[in-house]
């Protein structure tokens, strides 16, 4: 394939930061190797999941001959478009709203706030750019993996074809995510609007932005807008946000959104969008049945994913697929091609990043080194704990308290408040609580949802006691520095641990103290 085939790739603006991020993720000077004559195992996607894989079997020391290709960007969303940038200026947004609420500490602020978005988002650059270098096609290059930049796609049942190259290979990995789905409201397409893969390349800051969907990604950046003095007005069809979450964690969330000004519309359906002198107008049904409008300067679409299974020419090689779906996977992210696996947002439901590096090493294993299908692991093994960064955030892990029930478990509930919380009482931030899920009658631990600034970085204390088999009790004998809001979780492990004193119990533990 010659270097002049090559996709000319460009992310505006292409300003200094831009143009380092693609001389990492799409070098304009790439040329891509001459092909092995057959490989081990050629990876399609250089995603999360992609690239885990491909870094993996290289890495291995074992002489493996491994592929990857890549049509866009190596990196995937989660570099380019997804978790990097998104926490970038969630980050930001936060110190906003820290000044703005910052009086009640004693500090008084001043009453304007000069949020500089062009800056907010030349930093998001910069250290978007700043990071780019592991996900690097040089870098992968280095680590012996044969990097080809170009759309590939299946031709028979052991061979690629990636511009005018043709990879054999002994097993293939399909690792080619998902994008926005769009959206069919009437008007929206000829009105336009942003999606996760262009909103980050905004230079001027909307004053009035419409957020479609009040899922993880919408409420995050719905949040984030308002913060920076953008106007929202957030669309879900649900009667509340975040509705696959735990109900009292997504109503908190919910309250904290109103609170600072985002106008939710819920129960809504947009009817259509025309475009007007004065911005996009939205005309759309309130839960009463009530015809409104709204105009803004934006619209950012944040409802839906749609796995990335067009072109890959799937039919050739017997490799079953959803359009909603994505890839058909068994449990050991095996296709109905037993030489063809997958691993990521292409095919499974867990869309996180974490998600897809932890499905990547099931691969490896299962690909490489499982001889006649001995010793596979199982996705279905895996504990997945996950996280929307609202401010407060949502963690969890585990089951919740109706899926629980609906397997059969008979559970007992411990919540601790964070009013309950020393720390999180002096920071200001008890609008939250720890759940725990436990087996009636044990301590096992079934599940947990924690709501606080900071959940993400407790709920792996969590997860680490459910894979491991720990239960309440020992979590109890964990000491855990005071004062931190992490302290919430020693809280329910002796809230557990007091329910063991039953009458005869306390008894005996009576008895004892006479004769000590």
């Amino acid at each position: 394939m010659s270097n002049s085939a090559l996709e000319r790739v460009t992310l505006p603006p292409m300003d200094e930061h831009n143009q380092k991020l693609l001389s990492h993720v799409h070098p304009p000077d790439w040329v891509n190797p001459k092909p092995a004559d057959c490989y081990d195992l050629v990876v399609i996607g250089a995603g999360t999941a992609g690239l885990v894989v491909a870094a993996g079997a290289a890495g291995l020391g074992l002489g493996l001959k491994v592929a990857l290709i890549e049509k866009h960007l190596m990196g995937g969303d989660c570099l380019n478009v997804g978790c990097i940038p998104s926490k970038c200026i969630i980050r930001s947004s936060r110190v906003v709203a820290d000044i703005r609420e910052a009086k009640p500490f004693g500090i008084n602020p001043s009453e304007y706030i000069d949020v500089d978005f062009p800056a907010v988002m030349a930093r998001m650059r910069k250290l978007r750019a700043g990071i780019s270098h592991v996900d690097s096609a040089p870098r992968f290059q280095k680590l012996g993996v044969d990097v080809f930049l170009g759309e590939g796609h299946f031709i028979d049942k052991n061979k690629i074809q990636v511009g005018d190259y043709v990879l054999k290979y002994k097993k293939a990995v399909i690792a080619t995510g998902a994008r926005a789905a769009r959206l069919p409201t009437p008007g929206i397409e000829e009105a336009g609007y942003l999606t996760n893969e262009t909103v980050f390349s905004l230079t001027t800051q909307p004053q009035r932005l419409a957020v479609i969907g009040g899922g993880p990604i919408g409420s995050e950046l719905a949040q984030a807008f308002q913060r920076f003095g953008t106007q929202v007005v957030l669309f879900h069809r649900g009667a509340h946000i975040l509705n696959k979450e735990d109900d009292d964690a997504a109503e908190i969330v919910q309250n904290v959104l109103q609170r600072e000004g985002i106008r939710l519309v819920l129960g809504s359906q947009l009817q259509r969008v025309e475009k007007t002198p004065e911005g996009k107008k939205i005309y759309f049904l309130t839960c009463t049945g009530k015809e409104e409008s709204v105009t803004v300067d934006e619209i950012l679409a944040g409802a839906g994913r749609v796995p990335n299974v067009d072109g890959l020419n799937l039919e050739a090689v017997g490799v079953e697929y959803d359009r909603r779906k994505g890839v058909i996977v068994n449990d050991y992210l095996q296709t109905t091609n037993p030489n063809i696996y997958a691993a990521g947002d292409i095919c499974m439901n867990w869309k996180f990043t974490h998600a897809a590096d932890a499905a990547a090493r099931i691969v490896i294993k299962n690909t490489l080194f499982s001889p006649f299908g001995l010793g596979r692991y199982k996705l279905s093994n895996l504990v997945m704990p996950w996280v929307t960064f609202t401010d407060p955030e949502i963690a969890h892990v585990g089951m919740y308290e109706q899926e629980a029930q609906e397997k059969g478990f008979d559970i007992n509930t411990i919540k601790i408040d964070f009013s309950h919380v020393d720390r999180a009482i002096a920071d200001g931030e008890t609008e939250g609580f720890l759940k725990i899920l436990h087996k009636k009658g044990s301590d096992e631990i079934l599940g947990a949802t924690i709501v606080a600034r900071h959940a993400g970085e407790m709920i792996s204390e969590i997860t680490t006691a459910i894979v491991n088999k720990i239960g309440l009790s020992k979590l109890s004998s964990v000491i855990h520095p005071y004062p931190t809001q992490a302290e919430c979780i020693k809280k329910a492990a002796d809230a557990y641990r007091r329910t063991l004193l039953t009458p005869t119990s306390k008894k005996l533990l009576g008895l004892l103290t006479k004769f000590s």
